[in-house]
């Protein structure tokens, strides 16, 4: 049976190439940038809560990565490195090295190099520490945003839900709704070069990964401001347009987590600048509401501008 540092080392251990020294010391060391902040976050992912037992162990790889790259998406920064902590209920190789594939292949798509963590025997968890960098003046903030701006989303929101209602026998998916559904669940797409891109122009901005409402909610209580979403103008998947639950399509798409778009606000006149970005990306984005004088909340409304109430408004990690 393999040991934990054979697994690090045949698995995980890869030559150090931007940072001073990576895997297989007592700590990793870097040189930040000169005129840089350094932007750093944690996820966890644990079997049974963020994903099921059966999951395909490179999807899983990329996926474990993929959402701590959100965070620095939702930042504005740049990814330089990863820390990765898994414990595993046995030293299963084949699954170790789907994993591994999945996560280095994510890694090398955003020029991430791995230069630490550690492993050990339990129930099938994932924590991973990125860090990136990004300019000082720049840094996109949740507490940054004035009322009259503009609220946007970047492609669409509910799908990952809508994937796992079906999971869960509540809605019964098939063809291409059920494909496309899934791999919002297991495969997300972080938002980085979007991130980048919004950097100067974007005001504060977050990652939609414990659903809409209660993200921007976050932005809300950080800003100080209210938050009116028009409901009608939130963008659905084909999967969702044809829900014929009108309360899971809402409840998907206005308080389902694992999407990992980026929800942020600018000032009007940044508007037509954030079109073109949008286009050059092959990316929609779509101004679903605006930033209000007034306490912090955030309030989904209809058509006729009536608040619409909604059973939760997102993900719960201490929830039933």
């Amino acid at each position: 049976m393999a040991s934990e540092f054979d697994l690090i080392r045949r698995y995980f251990t890869r030559p150090a190439v931007n940072a001073v020294l990576g895997v297989g010391d007592d700590c990793a060391l870097w040189s930040p940038a000169p005129g840089m902040l350094q932007a750093v976050s944690t996820d966890m992912l644990i079997e049974g809560r963020h994903f099921l037992a059966a999951t395909d162990p490179e999807k899983l790889g990329r996926k474990s990565l993929a959402v701590n790259l959100s965070d620095l998406a939702a930042m504005g920064a740049d990814p330089r490195y990863a820390l990765l902590a898994i414990a595993l209920p046995a030293p299963d190789e084949h699954w170790i090295a789907a994993f591994a594939r999945g996560f280095f292949a994510q890694a090398g798509r955003h020029g991430v190099e791995l230069i630490g963590g550690d492993t050990t025997r339990g129930p099938l968890a994932i924590s991973i520490t990125v860090i990136g960098e990004v300019p000082q003046a720049h840094a996109l903030r949740r507490g940054a945003v004035l009322a009259g701006d503009e609220v946007w989303l970047s492609g669409d929101t509910g799908g990952a839900a809508l994937a796992l209602a079906h999971q869960q026998g509540r809605i019964h998916l098939g063809g291409d709704d059920l494909v496309g559904c899934l791999a919002r669940l297991d495969d997300p797409e972080p938002r980085v070069e979007l991130g980048r891109r919004l950097r100067g122009i974007a005001r504060a901005a977050i990652d939609i990964s414990d659903g809409l409402l209660a993200d921007l909610g976050h932005v809300a209580e950080n800003s100080g401001v209210g938050i009116d979403i028009t409901a009608e103008r939130l963008p659905m998947a084909p999967a969702l347009r044809a829900c014929a639950d009108a309360d899971l399509r809402w409840e998907c798409v206005a308080a389902g987590g694992d999407d990992y778009e980026l929800a942020f606000t600018a000032p009007p006149a940044c508007h037509a600048a954030i079109e073109r970005i949008g286009a050059e990306l092959g990316l929609a984005l779509t101004v679903i509401g605006t930033a209000v004088p007034g306490a912090p909340r955030v309030t989904l409304r209809d058509v006729r501008g009536q608040p619409m109430q909604l059973a939760r408004s997102g993900f719960d990690h201490f929830g039933a």
